[in-house]
């Protein structure tokens, strides 16, 4: 069975040294996912760079805000299951106590690649000491909405669609599981169940979308927020942050999350053993292909 890991090998081929870029505009932070090509799919090498980029605007005590954004047309259509920069197999200088995944055999070589590049990044990123905005344009699918989620605020343009169609592969939502919590129950079961696009102003209705523009004054409006964040204290920001945190983990969004993490690996190592394939056969292709059939829920 050790031989059902997916993929089995794969030459990698990097389209380019710079997944992701940094700037900094006065007090903002500006990290920007750089793979517009591939529509900003996340590989390891996207995953470690947002990791230093994070950890670049803790340190600089001058960034009161951060904004992550993704280049292009979209935001990021999720987790990169088909580029020639999918990675799975590389290893990486790990940002937390888990051991290497590349020598696991099994089902142990997903679950503990994504307990460090999904669920422990994502929840890393989500404490951040400084406000956070997902300034969302075009797509959020799948793995894209774990990146807006781990942020404080979420603005998307008035074109923009949020979507987790991983139901399709036999999974019960990306790693990152803050559906129950970003949705009401019934809204998130529609989300997962049917995976239909939600389109912004239908995100917003439900409180997952902060505010809403045009496409065309997104980045000014996003800026003009984050310069306006970065004029409260520094301190009263960060406890802001872990108050409303705390409530969530009171709530019990962690324990959910453990809980659903292991249900996600459940259905992969399902995928493998009926299939060969932890993604039940599906790759970036044959998602697409069904996501342009898919009807928007309204």
């Amino acid at each position: 069975m050790t031989d059902l890991v997916e993929p089995k090998k794969a030459d990698v081929i990097y389209e380019t040294d710079e997944p992701v870029t940094y700037a900094v505009d006065g007090a903002v932070a500006w990290i920007t996912m750089n793979r517009p090509q591939f529509h900003n799919s996340q590989n390891s090498q996207m995953t470690y760079a947002l990791d230093d980029a994070f950890r670049r605007a803790t340190d600089d005590d001058a960034v009161r805000v951060i904004i992550l954004a993704g280049n292009g047309k979209h935001f990021s259509a999720g987790h990169d299951i088909g580029t020639p920069g999918r990675d799975i197999t590389v290893p990486f200088e790990r940002k937390l106590l888990y051991p290497d995944h590349t020598n696991k055999p099994g089902a142990e070589m997903l679950y503990t690649r994504e307990q460090e590049v999904y669920l422990g990044m994502c929840r890393r990123w989500r404490d951040i000491p400084k406000p956070t905005i997902a300034m969302v344009q075009g797509a959020c699918i799948a793995g894209g909405l774990m990146l807006a989620w781990v942020c404080d605020l979420i603005v998307a343009s008035d074109d923009a669609f949020f979507q987790d169609p991983v139901n399709r592969m036999g999974i019960p939502g990306v790693e990152y599981f803050a559906h129950g919590f970003e949705l009401p129950p019934r809204v998130a079961k529609e989300f997962l169940l049917l995976g239909e696009r939600m389109p912004a102003a239908r995100a917003y209705q439900f409180g997952m979308v902060n505010r809403l523009f045009p496409r065309d004054t997104l980045r000014a409006e996003t800026a003009a927020m984050a310069a306006e964040l970065a004029t409260r204290p520094r301190l009263g920001n960060w406890l802001t942050k872990q108050a409303l945190n705390h409530v969530e983990e009171l709530r019990g969004k962690r324990t959910a999350m453990d809980a659903v993490f292991h249900m996600h690996h459940f259905a992969h190592a399902q995928n493998d053993l009926v299939s060969g394939n932890s993604l039940g056969g599906l790759d970036g292709k044959a998602m697409a292909a069904a996501n342009k059939t898919q009807v928007k829920s309204g």
